[in-house]
């Protein structure tokens, strides 16, 4: 009996980041359920002056398991009718786009047309948001042009899920919370993580990790360090990820606030395999979201069991249950600082640490997969 195929559209190596972490984990679990997976992958992601960071590519070899093929260039409109013609010939079963930012709904709006042309595939979305956090002149449009052809939506928080009745009432559509990422290997003893990273391994760290983008509120973890809150306390900032905004905004708040000796930059990209030793050296990780849909880092700590401390934004107390794993606050330095201090005094670290172990079960890559199949049968 032949295997079902299912072909997944997006980022994979040899681009890095979350995003292409992501849709490898997702390969190998069809992979494990028995299906033939194939990523259709980038020549082009995104033109150098769009792209804020420092380079796209990954610096490690592909992983051997997976089939991924480089055929997607998102600025040329020939590629896309070749790469659609391409797939809707071999008729997959499943077409999976992750779809997270609208500069790609031409390109992925082109490239469903062409596979529905056969009549077979099911071309489904998971949606990490569908209204971007960072708003651009023809984001909607872009987006509508890409909704047309898919024929059922995955949304991985229920403010995504609400978002999508903007644009679409009537397809299929279901909620799988954003997958464990259970990629980036077993955890260090914390003393040893620190002895890596150069920390003083009597100090306590609160972890802020990824791409710093002005959305997710850097400058309000800053705020809560030079809280008069913490002033006398034996915290430091550990931030880990690449710039993706004005680096130097940050610098001067930090000289304001005159916590220099308190903040950790530690901001070159973060490979996959130097991942685990950042969780390890933490306490607790810090999400000051302004504006979110879900987060793929609250997913990095649940795999390390770290409690967390999130914002009231988007879809992030969904997944961070308030005074289980961690705390729920608004958006606002003062209150992220008091938390903080109610973590240490109460040593909340073991408890919520527990607790995470067990909320974790509920987010597994299997529950994504059995949603998507699922909808591939209404669609």
């Amino acid at each position: 009996m032949d295997k079902k195929k299912v072909i997944i559209i997006g980022t994979s190596w040899p681009f890095r980041g979350g995003l292409a972490a992501y849709n490898e984990r997702l390969a190998t679990e069809f992979q494990r359920k028995g299906y033939q997976a194939t990523i259709y992958t980038y020549t082009i992601q995104y033109p150098g002056f769009l792209f804020p960071g420092k380079t796209q590519m990954a610096d490690w070899e592909a992983p051997d398991h997976l089939d991924i093929r480089r055929e997607v260039n998102s600025i040329h409109p020939l590629n896309w009718f070749r790469v659609g013609n391409r797939i809707r010939k071999q008729k997959p079963d499943l077409v999976i786009i992750k779809y997270w930012l609208p500069f790609m709904g031409p390109c992925f709006g082109t490239i469903a047309r062409r596979i529905r042309k056969n009549k077979s595939s099911k071309v489904i979305t998971i949606l990490d948001n569908i209204i971007p956090h960072e708003k651009r002149i023809g984001d909607r449009m872009f987006t509508r042009y890409f909704i047309k052809p898919v024929q059922a939506f995955v949304a991985m928080s229920d403010s995504v899920l609400e978002d999508t009745k903007q644009f679409d009432t009537v397809k299929p559509r279901g909620f799988c919370p954003h997958p464990l990422f259970d990629n980036f290997g077993e955890a260090l003893k914390k003393d040893e993580a620190k002895k890596k990273l150069g920390l003083d391994t009597n100090s306590n760290y609160a972890l802020f990790f990824g791409f710093i983008r002005d959305y997710k509120g850097l400058d309000l973890a800053l705020q809560a360090i030079g809280s008069p809150v913490l002033h006398n306390s034996n915290i430091r900032l550990l931030i880990a990820g690449e710039f993706y905004s004005d680096e130097e905004k940050y610098q001067q708040l930090i000289d304001e606030l005159g916590i220099r000796d308190r903040i950790v930059l530690k901001t070159d990209f973060i490979p996959d395999s130097e991942v685990k030793i950042y969780f390890s050296a933490c306490d607790v990780v810090v999400q000051p979201y302004k504006t979110a849909t879900q987060s793929g880092i609250s997913q990095i700590a649940y795999h390390f069991n770290k409690p967390m401390i999130v914002t009231r934004v988007g879809g992030l107390p969904e997944i961070v249950p308030d005074g289980k794993v961690g705390f729920v606050v608004p958006p606002v330095g003062e209150d992220i600082a008091a938390a903080l201090k109610r973590f240490y005094d109460e040593n909340l670290e073991a408890q919520f640490s527990s607790a995470a172990k067990k909320e974790k079960e509920k987010y597994s890559w299997n529950r994504m997969v059995e949603t998507i199949e699922n909808l591939s049968v209404s669609a």
